[in-house]
């Protein structure tokens, strides 16, 4: 599931696109200003940002030229008919631009284009004849499907997009759930990296896809 870094101000808009969003297959985080969309991403990995040039608090420019630094793509959204402004966003880094009231099958379409430019929606071959597909949201080894909850896929993904860097155990429980609630612990995550191995490493004793970096958290290679 692709994850979106929506930064806007307007509530209204931040609440319909995120549903609209969740039913096209894309999971959203907010920010509706400058320095959230600068910690969340600082913190968190995003496979797409939408980025509203005019913030109540600082610049979307601010925002686009930290996500490019990040290797993120950016789409900005904008209200203004002011030519100036769409230019400057396109060549400080912006992927492409949408005005202001649009139409959000429109959008959609306008940001799978800029994830199928950047090879972020690419099939990814794993050890063991493993293959993640985020196009389709589904995982196979040996060319069989093997069944993921929605969670196991999120968590597989976010290793998966960070190849070669090591992702902390504080890092993904942050990016996955919700650490303000009650029913999770650093004992959650251990349960769901154990059910993946379960489901797809060859020996989850020795596993060849998740990598234990011991004492501070998890690699895919």
């Amino acid at each position: 599931m692709p994850r979106v870094l929506l930064t806007e101000d307007d509530s209204a808009i931040v609440s319909a696109l995120t549903e609209y969003l969740a039913g096209e297959g894309w999971e959203t985080v907010s920010a509706p200003g400058e320095r959230a969309a600068d910690r969340l991403l600082q913190e968190q990995s995003f496979d797409l940002a939408l980025i509203d040039l005019a913030l109540q608090d600082g610049s979307g420019f601010g925002v686009c030229t930290l996500a490019r630094q990040r290797g993120v793509p950016v789409i900005f959204l904008t209200a203004s008919a002011d030519e100036n402004s769409v230019v400057a966003g396109l060549d400080m880094g912006a992927d492409d631009y949408i005005s202001k009231p649009f139409r959000p099958r429109e959008l959609v379409s306008r940001m799978r284009s800029v994830l199928r430019r950047h090879g972020r929606n690419a099939a990814v071959e794993l050890p063991g004849n493993v293959r993640l597909d985020p196009e389709r949201g589904t995982v196979s080894k040996g060319g069989q499907e093997v069944p993921l909850s929605a969670l196991e896929f999120r968590l597989l993904s976010a290793l998966v997009s960070r190849r070669g860097t090591l992702r902390t155990r504080n890092q993904l429980l942050e990016e996955l759930w919700d650490i303000d609630s009650d029913f999770v612990n650093d004992n959650t995550l251990t349960v769901y990296i154990k059910r993946l191995r379960e489901k797809l490493e060859d020996d989850p004793r020795n596993p060849a896809i998740i990598k234990t970096v011991r004492g501070l958290g998890y690699r895919v290679d």
